[in-house]
């Protein structure tokens, strides 16, 4: 039979039991942490997610998947520009490509605006003189900020022609607009040549379809002379921005638009460009993604 531990006894054992817990105590304040504080810190942190972390930080949208992180289109470099060109393959018709289509140009688009075609507006008349030069010099989105490619295809006596090329964003935007504004501005008016011939111009809107990030598309006619006989040169030409690169498609001739056949290159066009700018080489079977 145990004996029940004296009543001093007891009290020493209560005392050093109390003394442990005070121990214990100590040691989280030194820098120890007790067990359920540091299951909730460790449980905050399970809930920080990188991509909780991203949204936090405003990289992604509300809304946006956090599954994986939000890519964006890359820089176009002097190769990829070259990529992102047309092929023979991605045109329908007989169209050829040429190796001089840096050299083309119409002396038709050559010719001094009339200000007075635009009574209330001279302003306007500077629009219509810049897209004549333009037209003339296939800078329709002016000079390009970064790398750049050209290339031409020839059917019969029509031409087309689309160029590749980066942009400073504002000053890409600042040209669709103003492309935008040309319908309105320059709906018709003269111009005149060297030798004092005159040529008729007329500027409409142009469909264009829903690719890219930014569009715009213009038909323009020009009637005059050409060897000492009436001639008529019609263009479709087409402008759209993929972040900040864009392409233009620039088709026709005096037989006539080629309205199809640019729609087609701008679609064509612009899939091979969102390709090269998302790391990607562009097939070389054309892509029916539309």
């Amino acid at each position: 039979m145990s004996r029940r531990p004296s009543r001093p006894v007891r009290l020493m054992t209560r005392a050093l039991a109390a003394g442990a817990l005070v121990t214990t105590a100590a040691c989280s304040a030194d820098g120890g942490e007790p067990a359920a504080a540091s299951d909730t810190a460790a449980a905050q942190a399970r809930s920080a997610s990188p991509a909780a972390e991203r949204r936090e930080a405003g990289e992604v949208p509300a809304g946006q998947p956090t599954g994986s992180p939000r890519t964006l289109p890359s820089t176009l470099t002097e190769s990829g520009a070259k990529a992102a060109l047309l092929t023979e393959a991605d045109l329908e018709g007989d169209w050829n490509q040429v190796q001089d289509a840096d050299k083309w140009r119409d002396r038709l688009l050559v010719g001094e605006v009339d200000v007075s075609d635009f009574l209330t507006a001279r302003t306007d008349a500077a629009d219509c003189q810049k897209l004549l030069d333009s037209l003339y010099r296939d800078d329709l989105l002016g000079e390009p900020s970064g790398p750049s490619a050209l290339t031409g295809f020839e059917q019969g006596d029509s031409r087309l022609l689309e160029q590749v090329a980066g942009y400073d964003r504002a000053g890409l935007d600042d040209r669709l607009k103003w492309l935008d504004s040309l319908p309105q501005k320059c709906d018709q008016f003269t111009a005149t040549d060297d030798a004092g011939e005159k040529r008729t111009v007329q500027v409409t809107e142009a469909s264009v379809p829903e690719v890219g990030d930014a569009r715009e598309g213009l038909h323009v006619t020009v009637r005059g002379t050409a060897a000492d006989n009436p001639a008529t040169l019609t263009l479709d030409l087409v402008a759209v921005r993929v972040g900040t690169s864009a392409l233009t498609v620039t088709g026709g001739g005096l037989d006539g638009g080629e309205a199809s056949s640019v729609e087609q290159a701008v679609r064509q066009g612009t899939e091979r460009l969102k390709t090269v700018l998302d790391g990607g080489t562009p097939s070389p079977q054309p892509t029916n993604p539309y």
